[in-house]
């Protein structure tokens, strides 16, 4: 039987501490597994419902977006997936008598792990202004509230429509088209946290925001270079591919300021060999400081240009431009500046070209420690220059590998989530619906907060997500949804923003991945888009958690005809019915998926072109692959402080917290703790054990603090620190974003640590 959630918040103020690990997976990630699903659902209902992850007829992952292979096993998901998908599939229901029983006060007061551990929510709930706590409400009203809250608007700009990357691809396309025939292109999502440094940089020197490797690159490929990332715990299947390519020939160098187990050994749990030995993965870690990773790779072309015979000159000369302007650059790199951006001894550098230039194929893959700093979008770039210069884009075993995060965080972009959309995407959306979509820029995630709190923006609506959670400056967010008058979320389970609203508030619930999707025009299926451009449906197999339940397809039509009124066009009655007629909209209006119906019915789905991988082909301003020459920058950090990194423990995904450990660090029971090397430690005169808090710095002057971390000596970077957020959010200043694609650096952050009284 699946045991009850938590009565009261478990105490987290004395996190015990062992040595980090050195290998992941195997027994330890079976036992973990089976018995949170256990807790989260029962036996019967974990064999039912694990056995469908990410099979051709089952139901997609609802944890990261690493693809599957086109053989999958029996057993085709991680621990983290398992932990996602029993989240959602739990028994555990939070019912409108939970909510009479506790007051928006006590609910802002409780972690995110005690709210996240309640259940599926399974009615619609409202908060009336001036009111203490949620009561029921019918989803008529509901959407009246809406419809009501957005014709008083004085501008359709007014409105805020934002995106979690769970979202189908069949709601995401539902809610900008809802959004732009309201009026407005406000359409921030996750992305504007995460990979659009990543979508800025490539889109500018390739053509295209994506990633241009297959999961067959990874395994063809003869140098892997993982930068900025932890797959052991944000995408565990990413060891399997890994692993897969070490036994091809393939060689990894991980680059990251903290070394993560996953990456030294993964001992993969589906094979005896794996549970019992494993195989090690990394055969060169650069252990890296925070931000020096534009100086690595901008020192590794420097010595690519001047190793002879080393340069694809037939490629540079048919497929490039800008090769001159960028050379001279790369030339001027300095060894001295650059081992003091990176921390590394000139011996690993010099390793790490020979391993360069011994490899025909190169993958260079990268997440949140690439794309979270000032200065993100220029390191991207000369990820790029290192990949052209040997024509490492567009042939086998070779390219750029962004490895997003959340499920369908990639599709929903792709459907047009996007507060910048192309001219090319406004004028398909018009000849179709046949209104006028608005042509001016919207805003994105830290614009809308600012615009929140300026009283520019006044309601709120977020399909998905834990926005107050996921965003930087927590009192700054904070505060600026408190002066909405309206916010509106669409929900599976409870999270910190259902605490933190506007004047009035709406939770509307919805079905999950896992559920089963019946409409009036029968069994429905959606579909999502992975890391490298597959997109395959899903199908839910257990019945809705509540009767109460809408799809959230169905809440965009609905709210869409209570809102626009018949004066719309859109036939939003038909596209709840029978998500087939979105499809077919989809086709005639995003490039790539014609004929998106007859395609999904194939198992596994299909692939979409790719100019740059396919053809070397690449669609920017020049027709050509763009080599570029940016400065290069690394943070400055003054004496006696430290750099910040946030991060997620291996309970965690996202802003949900499973639990409270993070085995692979040697944390357990709790997650208020500072990762600082010990010699760093003693210098600030903080013992192992010892407790500060942790104060940021930024040239705004306001004090940011997070008190309370329990200082533990660990074998970070000289000169660096790491911690969990959402805990740590409250550090990052709004206003501290990368150049060109606005997003919050949290992955560098200044701060200060001041001892504080012991647990």
């Amino acid at each position: 039987m699946p045991s009850k959630p938590p009565a009261g918040d478990p105490v987290q103020d004395a996190p015990e501490v062992a040595a980090p690990q050195h290998a992941a997976a195997g027994l330890p990630a079976i036992g973990h597994t089976l018995r949170i699903a256990r807790q989260q659902m029962g036996v019967r209902r974990t064999a039912q419902t694990l056995l469908q992850v990410n099979q051709k007829d089952g139901f997609d992952c609802p944890g990261c977006a690493w693809p599957e292979g086109d053989r999958r096993h029996v057993a085709e998901f991680c621990e983290n997936g398992a932990k996602a998908v029993a989240e959602e599939a739990t028994l555990r229901r939070v019912t409108p008598d939970f909510f009479a029983a506790h007051t928006l006060a006590d609910l802002a007061s409780r972690s995110g792990y005690w709210l996240g551990q309640q259940g599926r929510i399974t009615q619609p709930m409202y908060l009336p202004e001036g009111a203490d706590r949620y009561e029921a409400v019918t989803w008529e009203r509901a959407f009246a509230i809406i419809a009501e809250e957005l014709g008083a608007l004085s501008s359709p700009d007014e409105a805020l429509f934002y995106t979690s990357g769970r979202t189908s691809n069949e709601a995401a396309f539902l809610l900008q088209l809802f959004a732009r025939e309201f009026g407005t292109n406000n359409l921030p999502d996750c992305s504007n946290m995460c990979h659009e440094s990543s979508g800025s940089a490539l889109t500018e020197t390739i053509g295209i925001g994506k990633g241009s490797v297959s999961l067959e690159d990874l395994h063809q490929a003869d140098l892997i270079i993982v930068a900025g990332q932890n797959p052991g715990t944000n995408h565990p299947r990413m060891l399997s591919a890994l692993e897969k390519a070490k036994g091809s020939g393939a060689r990894i160098i991980s680059v990251n300021p903290l070394p993560e187990a996953g990456l030294e050994r993964f001992k993969n749990p589906q094979t005896p060999r794996g549970m019992v030995k494993g195989v090690a993965l990394t055969d060169l870690f650069l252990q890296i400081r925070i931000g020096g990773d534009q100086a690595l790779f901008r020192l590794l072309n420097k010595l690519i240009l001047q190793t002879q015979g080393a340069v694809d000159e037939e490629f540079v000369r048919e497929h490039t431009h800008g090769y001159e302007e960028f050379a001279a650059a790369a030339r001027s790199a300095d060894w001295a500046d650059t081992l003091a951006a990176t921390g590394l001894e000139r011996a690993e550098i010099e390793r790490a070209l020979a391993m360069v230039l011994a490899s025909k194929r190169v993958i260079v893959c990268w997440a949140m420690g690439l794309t979270q700093h000032k200065h993100s979008v220029a390191t991207i770039r000369e990820v790029v220059n290192f990949l052209l210069l040997r024509g490492n884009i567009g042939r086998p075993g070779a390219g750029v590998c962004p490895v997003r995060g959340h499920s369908n965080v990639q599709g929903d972009r792709t459907m047009g989530i996007f507060e910048r959309p192309s001219e090319a995407f406004l004028d398909a959306l018009e000849r179709e619906f046949g209104f006028a979509p608005p042509r001016h820029h919207g805003l994105d995630v830290v614009r809308s907060i600012e615009a929140l709190r300026d009283g520019r923006a006044k309601v709120f609506f977020a399909m998905g997500g834990n926005f107050v959670g996921a965003t930087p400056d927590t009192e700054v967010t904070e505060a600026a949804m408190r002066r909405a008058r309206l916010t509106v979320h669409v929900s599976t389970k409870l999270n910190r923003s259902h605490a933190v609203t506007g004047r009035r508030a709406l939770i509307l619930p919805t079905l999950g991945r896992t559920d089963k999707d019946v409409q009036a025009g029968g069994r429905q299926v959606v579909t999502v888009e992975d890391s490298m451009g597959m997109v395959h449906a899903s199908r839910g197999n257990l019945p809705p958690a509540s009767p109460h339940l809408l799809s959230e397809p169905a809440i965009v039509a609905r709210m869409a005809c209570a809102v626009l009124g018949p004066a719309s066009t859109t036939p939003w009655e038909e596209f709840e019915k029978d998500y087939g007629t979105i499809r077919d909209r989809i086709a005639r209006v995003v490039p790539g998926f014609e004929d998106f119906n007859e395609k999904i019915a194939r198992p596994g789905g299909f692939t979409l072109p790719h100019g740059p991988r396919d053809e070397r082909r690449f669609p920017t301003a020049t027709g050509r692959a763009n080599f570029t020459a940016a400065p290069v920058e690394y943070p400055s950090v003054p004496e006696g402080r430290l750099l910040l990194q946030t991060l997620r423990s291996h309970d965690q995904y996202n802003t949900t917290i499973y639990g409270l450990d993070d085995r692979y660090r040697g944390i357990k029971g709790g997650r208020r703790v500072v990762l600082v090397h010990p010699d760093d430690a003693r210098a600030l005169g903080l013992a192992d054990g010892a407790y500060a808090d942790l104060v940021g710095e930024w040239k705004d002057g306001v004090e940011r603090r997070a008190p309370g971390f329990r200082v533990v000596h660990y074998p970070t970077a000289r000169g660096c620190a790491a911690a969990y957020y959402p805990e740590t959010n409250v550090l990052v200043p709004l206003d501290s974003t990368a150049d060109t694609s606005n997003t919050p650096a949290s992955k560098s952050v200044i701060v200060r640590l001041e001892q504080s009284p012991s647990a």
